[in-house]
């Protein structure tokens, strides 16, 4: 059974995040401000550290770099409302394996969880991979072969969770909830509109992968001579 530290100090958050993953076949242990963090993750043998950037005591940022430069080589989520393109690159320059912004959902999480787990002993890569595209967590870019082209906040976010998802068919719903969060504006023409210029993109690109709509379910991104595609 794997051990997952979460350092988080929002209590509602944290025990949110243990219930889920205890029910998933996880061990958890909770701190709730950064030095108590450091401690647990340089004492503690822990499989993976779920890090929130906020925290008192001692801010994430600063926690993972002492973790770092103490020899602690345990993969790191940072998982913040922090969502500017400069706080992903920190936290990736610091020794983060992969950053997510809240709100978030709980199977997004796991999903993450599972492949950064599978990956454990490995260098990460600081890129989402499928077919022959690569999604940069640090600026945005999605790669194909010989070409590249930056996305827009929202369609990295869009196109994030599907990757993230590959297995998964993602809603409408789900996207919406994700990328616009509360905006009272947003309706789901949105959503569609947002998949539109990333299949533009990708053909852009020459992709092998695409996105696929499910009928009255969601989407779902898929390698071309896969067959699973509909």
């Amino acid at each position: 059974m794997s051990k997952i530290l979460i350092v988080e100090d929002e209590e509602a958050i944290a025990d949110l995040e243990k219930d889920y993953l205890e029910m998933s076949g996880y061990e958890v242990i909770i701190e709730n401000d950064g030095m108590k963090g450091l401690q647990s993750a340089m004492n503690t043998n822990v499989d993976l550290i779920i890090l929130d950037l906020m925290l008192p005591g001692m801010d994430g940022i600063t926690l993972l770099r002492e973790a770092r430069k103490m020899g602690c080589q345990v993969p790191v989520l940072i998982l913040t409302a922090k969502s500017e393109l400069e706080d992903r690159v920190t936290g990736l320059e610091s020794g983060a394996d992969y950053y997510l912004t809240k709100p978030f959902d709980m199977q997004e999480l796991l999903a993450v969880m599972k492949t950064i787990l599978r990956r454990r002993g490995e260098v990460i890569p600081e890129s989402l991979n499928l077919g022959n595209i690569s999604l940069s967590q640090a600026d945005y870019t999605l790669r194909g072969p010989g070409k590249s082209i930056q996305l827009g906040k929202k369609e990295y976010d869009i196109m994030r969770i599907l990757m993230v998802n590959r297995d998964m068919v993602v809603s409408k719903e789900t996207l919406l909830s994700r990328v616009w969060g509360n905006d009272a504006e947003a309706v789901e023409n949105n959503v569609e509109i947002y998949i539109s210029f990333l299949r533009k993109k990708l053909d852009f690109l020459k992709a092998d992968v695409m996105i696929v709509t499910i009928r009255k379910l969601g989407y779902r991104i898929v390698e071309k001579n896969s067959r699973e595609v509909l």
